[in-house]
């Protein structure tokens, strides 16, 4: 039986369990963080994941503390799972007043005379500042596969792309190839309701509560599913014919009327908006993935008309577009790729990627932006 109670001021959070294991050695848990650093901007939020492994027969109440932390950063447990091990999601929270900087806390977990512990590095950055989607790092990604897709939940970064390639990383700068079971190609992921929702090729959908293990689902349309997002209860994907589909689970998908034939190929949620963008400057907002009205971009048909693949993203207040143009063979021009910023999603700043390599996803979470493209091509802001 798990049980789970609040403790006084400082500390996190009691948590507990009765954890039940198996061994024949002296009962003892052990405890684990993942990431074990985490970037939060000033008034926002960030998650990290506690696994406690019970071991030799343990059994008892466990209670959870943090130390070092600074006035303003509080703690929460969102979500809890698991009894052998035991995962915990802990949304880390940082009011706007906390100063900048790195700080060295430490959770401990104790259960009568035994007490083990995990330490974390958190940073806090300045809201907009600390180059938060202007300024980009290149990262290694493991692949030569183009990368099509990126989002952030429950802890992890995955990125999907060409050949069915899924990538997973707990803070964007290291990634793990996985297998996703196709070999179609996936160009969109969104996370929400606890899932993981891949879209690609002939209709692909994948579903995966971990960005591990991944499960193939049917959308009943033939059309290519190019981009989805997840916001206010719903799962929306969109693709080739002004195609969308929306699903509350991610598992039954229902068709939409887009009112455009153009191909639609990024679609992203925030601010109580779904926004979705496609071929010959299509933009379209929904406020409920149902219905959908035609939008002008205001931006210049360079990007929105001519872009051979999109993607967007909203997180810390700011939205983020990627896309690339490239030329026709034989032209002696090879592609461009941009990088816009939005604080309204009306007025588009343009920022320097730092690649020549054409970009086709972006995400946000954990205090950063990640986008992808061509050659196994990764970025990150900041």
């Amino acid at each position: 039986m798990k049980t789970l109670r609040l403790c006084g001021a400082g500390l996190l959070v009691a948590l507990l369990l009765t954890l039940a294991a198996h061994g024949s050695s002296s009962p003892d848990f052990t405890l684990s963080l993942n990431p074990t650093s985490l970037t939060i901007q000033q008034g926002s939020s960030g998650t990290i994941q506690l696994t406690i492994t019970p071991q030799g027969g343990f059994t008892g109440t466990v209670s959870l503390s943090v130390v070092g932390a600074p006035s303003g950063v509080s703690f929460s447990l969102t979500r809890m799972t698991g009894s052998n091990p035991v995962i915990l999601d802990l949304t880390v929270s940082v009011d706007s007043g906390v100063a900048t900087g790195t700080y060295s806390l430490q959770v401990q977990a104790t259960s009568g005379s035994l007490t083990r512990t995990a330490n974390l590095s958190l940073t806090v950055s300045a809201p907009g500042g600390g180059g938060a989607g202007t300024t980009w790092t290149l990262r290694t990604s493991g692949t030569s596969n183009r990368l099509l897709g990126v989002a952030y939940g429950n802890g992890l970064f995955v990125a999907v792309g060409g050949g069915g390639t899924i990538l997973t990383s707990p803070d964007g700068v290291s990634w793990t190839a996985r297998t996703s079971g196709t070999g179609n190609s996936l160009l969109g992921v969104a996370y929400g309701n606890g899932l993981f929702v891949a879209v690609g090729w002939f209709s692909t959908i994948l579903t995966s509560p971990d960005g591990v293990n991944w499960t193939p689902r049917a959308s009943g349309r033939g059309n290519w599913l190019n981009g989805v997002t997840y916001g206010n209860g719903l799962f929306v994907a969109v693709g080739l014919l002004g195609a969308i589909l929306t699903s509350p689970d991610g598992v039954n998908w229902t068709a939409r009327t887009s009112g455009t034939s153009n191909e639609l190929r990024g679609v992203t949620y925030g601010n109580g908006l779904f926004v979705a963008v496609g071929d010959g400057g299509a933009i379209l907002t929904s406020p409920d993935g149902v219905n959908w009205t035609q939008r002008t971009s205001g931006t210049g048909d360079w990007l929105y008309g001519m872009m051979t693949y999109l993607g967007v993203t909203y997180g810390n207040g700011i939205f983020v577009a990627v896309g690339s143009f490239v030329y026709p063979p034989g032209s002696g021009r090879g592609s461009i790729d941009t990088i816009l910023t939005s604080r309204d999603g009306v007025s588009w700043t343009e920022q320097t990627s730092g690649t020549d390599n054409p970009l086709l996803g972006v995400a946000y979470g954990n205090g950063r932006f990640v986008a992808v493209g061509w050659r196994g091509t990764i970025l990150t802001s900041p």
